[in-house]
């Protein structure tokens, strides 16, 4: 296993010491920026970190979405590329289809990226009906690191939001994730 943190723009200071992958917030619906992005990724490529970014998604113009978060997140070959589907801030959700159909249209505009789900495990649990997650999952579970209660196959467990989100990636190395997120 190795460690790693997602942030998004409350995170104006955040240390990589001890961090082989940062994923930053990119994108939100089809208006918000990061508006701290740039200066955390930079951040990040500089300590050495696999990089990914992910885009908050919201019910509807889900291809807009995605043409949106391409368009805003660094196109790097070896980045991983993430749809963050949770409740919205109104209470309500993308659905099934939505999600993929987004994790979808970012594969076909960004093929040299892994296209991955990120989801708490209810939604994983209670919400999820396709179990589609693109090229991998990343589940949200605050418990031991590593141990997310679910049956299916994940790469990330984000296991604590204290004092920041702090994932764990099942990878034997950095290089190991590097490689994985590099398709050639």
């Amino acid at each position: 296993m190795i460690r790693g943190i997602d942030v998004s723009s409350y995170q104006s200071d955040f240390s990589t010491e001890g961090v082989d992958f940062v994923i930053v917030k990119a994108t939100e619906g089809r208006s918000y920026v990061n508006p701290r992005m740039n200066a955390q990724v930079k951040k990040a490529r500089e300590a050495g970190c696999v990089v990914g970014f992910y885009h908050f998604l919201w019910p509807h113009n889900i291809k807009a979405q995605a043409e949106y978060f391409v368009s805003k997140a660094a196109e790097r070959q070896g980045d991983i590329l993430a749809c963050d589907w949770e409740r919205t801030g109104e209470g309500t959700n993308a659905s099934n289809a939505q999600k993929d159909e987004f994790i979808r249209e970012v594969k076909r505009l960004r093929p040299l990226n892994r296209s991955i789900l990120y989801c708490n495990r209810d939604f994983w649990l209670n919400v999820d009906r396709t179990s589609y997650a693109g090229d991998a999952l990343w589940i949200a579970d605050y418990v031991t690191a590593g141990k997310p209660r679910i049956q299916a196959k994940w790469r990330i467990h984000q296991y604590t939001s204290t004092p920041l989100d702090k994932n764990v990636a099942d990878f034997s190395s950095r290089t190991a994730m590097r490689n994985w997120a590099t398709i050639d």
